[in-house]
């Protein structure tokens, strides 16, 4: 593995370099911006220089622990008498495999942080390279050496089966959640204990009404109350036979057995009343501490080591809980997913948005926009694979013209999708069986590709994403967002914290200092993202690569030890 990472800093290096001295060329024979692309380029400089200090330290760290790792294994075996000479004999002792203890083949929390921080800089670094607009036979060197590192560096987070270890701590953390959240919905006396009571109707698309089940199940899950539906769901107006014609019910107790001539509360925390109802999260004056993006403290160790994004994985275990359907619709996925046929290879999942909030909430993305990121993803993944692999993507759209469009234009391309789903996505028929079928297909499926592309304004594209995390499989990094990073509606603020200091170059970028908190707006996808300094009070753009995620935590005393 250390060579591995050598390879990546090496490579990282050199690359830099080149894309630096093509810069300077090219503003020599300019000759207008000569001093500011001077700054720039010295500040990339002495930036690569404490990047490489800090990449020889981790693999100086890595090789000591390993030593002391080493050290501790040949002590227990009785191997040597002394681990400082390194020129005697070691005898080899009987029945080893019983006294030498298997080291675990994962890091420290804070080794794989740094793996991942180190392949979320790469990822970084190809962004504002692929923004740039320099000489086309230059560029192509530059992102065909970058595609390479990443694929290098995907290759190195899989090694001696390491990323099925995640995969397995990832699903167990899991399983802990959903056991908590299984017992408190399911107590044994369903007329005695705290409930919340949620209104399944608010005013809004599916993927919203979903969103906001999940507030209120998290909700719930932090005041340790069970969570019912307002009338079992059985007003849902997406289907005239309610929740369950979908979805398994949220808990044994109907909400006649929960609730019964019981008054209604509006919800405060804390509160005396055994039965409150939960209003819309917009309707908030002050945001709970226990709000998205929270993480229970008693995980946020383990998750931060595991997971890219411990918020959504979070998240992703209620909507998993709330999404678990009931046989008819377990059939009709199955039956859905054999027809693309996932064992042939990988599938890239696109979901385009069309037709409503286009124009007003979220911008228009052509299909050449998501096909470019699709591409990028599958030269990298044949970087890591070694070799060449059919190309394949699920479309899921609310516009039928879509998935022509791509057969047409894409003939290289196997493209699954349906255009009577797209139909049924049409705002005239939203609500009908048809079109609650038609979502739930396309967001399962979106749960089941190799790498999804989409726009996370979408409420549809982040459960898509959100459904995504129980399994495992994904560490939280493996989507591509053509606007927004991930949030979830109503969250309390996502702050970053400052790890580099950054002096703005011009009136658009912010200072930044060492230990500032940003509040983070969005990242821009060509090297800078873009929020307030929280000293300063300051708006604009910073580099992405000198600040970390600042995770909230909440003592969720319901979770299960």
């Amino acid at each position: 593995m250390l060579k591995c990472i050598a390879a990546v800093g090496t490579v990282l290096w050199m690359t830099m370099f080149l894309y630096l001295y093509l810069q300077l060329s090219s503003n020599q024979n300019s000759g207008g911006d000569s001093i500011r692309a001077w700054r720039q380029t010295k500040e990339a400089i002495d930036k690569l220089r404490e990047q490489n200090e800090n990449l020889r330290n981790i693999l100086e760290k890595e090789r000591q622990e390993r030593d002391d790792q080493h050290r501790k294994i040949l002590e227990q075996a009785h191997q040597v008498s002394s681990i400082n000479s390194e020129k005697e004999s070691i005898p080899k002792p009987e029945k080893v495999k019983e006294i030498v203890p298997v080291p675990s083949i994962l890091g420290t929390i804070e080794q794989e942080v740094q793996k991942r921080m180190l392949d979320d800089r790469i990822r970084e670094m190809f962004y504002l390279l692929h923004s740039q607009t320099i000489e086309n036979s230059t560029k192509i060197l530059l992102e065909n050496q970058m595609i390479s590192l990443m694929g290098l560096s995907a290759k190195l987070e899989k090694l001696e089966g390491s990323e099925q270890e995640r995969i397995k701590h990832r699903s167990g953390i899991t399983q802990r959640i959903l056991a908590s959240i299984e017992k408190l919905q399911n107590p044994k006396s369903c007329g005695d204990v705290n409930t919340l009571v949620c209104n399944l109707d608010k005013e809004c698309g599916f993927g919203c009404q979903l969103h906001h089940v999940t507030y209120c199940a998290i909700t719930a899950f932090a005041t340790k109350r069970m969570m019912i539906l307002k009338r079992d769901g059985s007003s849902w107006k997406y289907s005239s036979r309610g929740w369950t014609s979908v979805f398994e019910p949220i808990s044994k107790c109907s909400f006649d057995e929960a609730v019964g001539k019981t008054e209604l509360k509006p919800f405060t925390d804390p509160s005396s009343a055994r039965v409150v109802s939960l209003g819309i999260v917009d309707s908030l004056l002050t945001k709970p501490a226990f709000l998205p993006q929270a993480v229970p403290e008693q995980l946020l160790g383990n998750l931060t080591a595991l997971h890219s994004h411990p918020p959504a994985f979070f998240v992703g275990a209620f909507i998993s809980y709330l999404m678990r359907f009931n046989s008819e619709t377990k059939q009709k996925l199955e039956e859905s997913v054999k027809a693309i046929e996932f064992e042939k290879g990988p599938v890239v999942g696109l979901q385009i948005r069309r037709t409503d909030k286009v124009g007003t909430e979220a911008a228009f993305h052509g299909l050449k926009e998501y096909m470019e990121w699709t591409e990028i993803w599958f030269k990298v993944e044949e970087k890591r694979q070694g070799k060449k692999l059919k190309r394949r993507i699920f479309i899921a759209s609310d516009d039928p013209t879509v998935v022509p469009e791509a057969k047409n234009d894409y003939p290289e391309y196997e493209v699954y999708g349906s255009t009577e789903i797209a139909k049924t996505a049409q705002l005239n028929n939203r609500y009908t069986d048809a079109s609650l079928m038609g979502v739930i297909t396309d967001i399962y499926i979106l749960s089941k590709v190799d790498y999804l592309v989409c726009t996370f304004s979408s409420q549809v594209c982040r459960m898509g994403y959100e459904l995504r995390q129980p399994a495992g499989a994904d560490d939280g990094s493996k989507f591509h967002s053509l606007d927004d990073i991930y949030y979830f509606g109503g969250q309390q603020a996502h702050e970053v914290v400052v790890i580099e200091d950054h002096v703005a170059l011009n009136n658009k970028e912010i200072d930044l200092k060492i230990g500032d908190k940003v509040g983070i707006a969005g990242n821009h996808w060509n090297g800078y993202s873009k929020g307030t300094n929280r000293r300063t009070y300051k708006e604009g753009v910073f580099p992405s690569y000198k600040v970390i995620n600042d995770w909230r935590s909440f003592n969720f005393e319901a979770l299960l030890d």
